[in-house]
């Protein structure tokens, strides 16, 4: 699979580095809105081709498909842009906060028979696809609860993440990867509460969140900008509680634990590249050899979570979602 990076943002270095392990994927070409820019970050490294403008990389029919890595407010413009251009699209996680895009976005992709796929790397991972196994296969017992945190201090006040207008905020940055998190064991929330704490800039800065689901399961997570470096995933079973102390950003170092009866486990788990992984399977997905692990429902359901959890947060009420 040949693919264009839409943008020269710092997370495309993930990308290279996870297409470097794999012969299924070929970084083809860069766009920036700048030509020197695009060529100077082709030259450091290593692209073949550089486009002085999103819509030139969207017309070189020598790209398969396209990494959107812009902000997440361009997030939906330029997938469609993409699809409408014929090329598949990988975009960067969280696709939108509004879940009616979800539905227009997977519409055109489906009519135009191209690949569309959210780029929650970890759900990639085969750590992740252990900790689903082992939950569903009882090693806790009936689930009754599920907690999650992932945060990080954020001072750069002028960066992406701490503007309005680019839809950011503490949610949409690491809380979106807590509600992937909490679906991926519980399900579909059926109501929400939030609350957020809203920085100078105007975004959430932390935001803390809890959801009800089927089963008398309730998940509660914490999002923040302004506390210490941290991630976690707990499963509260009425048996034992799994602990996974690197969920989402699986190169942290972290293992994952069975905590039963005051003896805690030390679960073995395999290691991977998750850019590696989620690449081939796009590219999997592309050559019609794999369905995308990550597809319309699952998108459409994080994105009526989110939106769900901003709207409690904002208006002091309960939410159903």
């Amino acid at each position: 699979m040949r693919l264009g990076l839409l943008s020269t943002a710092h997370i495309n270095d993930e990308i290279l580095a996870g297409a470097a392990e794999t012969a299924k994927v070929e970084i083809a070409a860069v766009g920036s809105r700048e030509l020197s820019r695009a060529e100077a970050y082709a030259r450091e490294k290593g692209i073949p081709r550089a486009h002085g403008s999103y819509e030139a990389l969207l017309e070189d029919p020598d790209v398969d498909a396209v990494y959107v890595s812009l902000p997440n407010s361009l997030h939906h413009e330029w997938t469609l842009h993409a699809l409408g251009a014929g090329k598949h699209v990988l975009c960067e996680k969280p696709y939108t906060r509004r879940a009616h895009e979800v539905e227009e976005a997977w519409d055109a992709a489906d009519a135009a028979g191209l690949v569309l796929m959210e780029a929650f790397m970890y759900r990639h991972h085969s750590q992740t696809r252990r900790v689903e196994e082992l939950v569903q296969g009882g090693a806790v017992g009936r689930v009754r609860a599920v907690k999650a945190t992932f945060t990080f201090p954020l001072d750069d006040l002028g960066n992406v993440r701490a503007l309005p207008a680019l839809d950011g905020g503490a949610l949409m940055d690491v809380g979106c990867y807590c509600v992937s998190g909490a679906r991926l064991i519980a399900g579909e929330p059926l109501h929400v509460r939030g609350e957020q704490v809203v920085g100078t800039t105007g975004v959430d800065m932390a935001f803390h969140g809890t959801m009800r689901h089927d089963g008398d399961v309730v998940s509660q997570f914490e999002a923040s900008f302004v506390a210490p470096e941290r991630q976690r995933l707990e499963v509260v079973g009425e048996e034992a509680v799994l602990v996974v102390e690197s969920p989402f950003r699986v190169d942290w170092p972290g293992d994952v634990q069975i905590v039963r009866d005051g003896d805690v486990e030390v679960l073995g788990m395999p290691r991977g590249n998750s850019y590696t992984l989620e690449l081939e399977n796009m590219a999997d997905a592309v050559a019609g050899d794999a369905p995308p692990l990550l597809g319309r429902q699952d998108a459409a359901g994080q994105a009526r979570a989110i939106e769900a959890l901003y709207r409690s947060a904002a208006d002091g009420v309960r939410v159903d979602v």
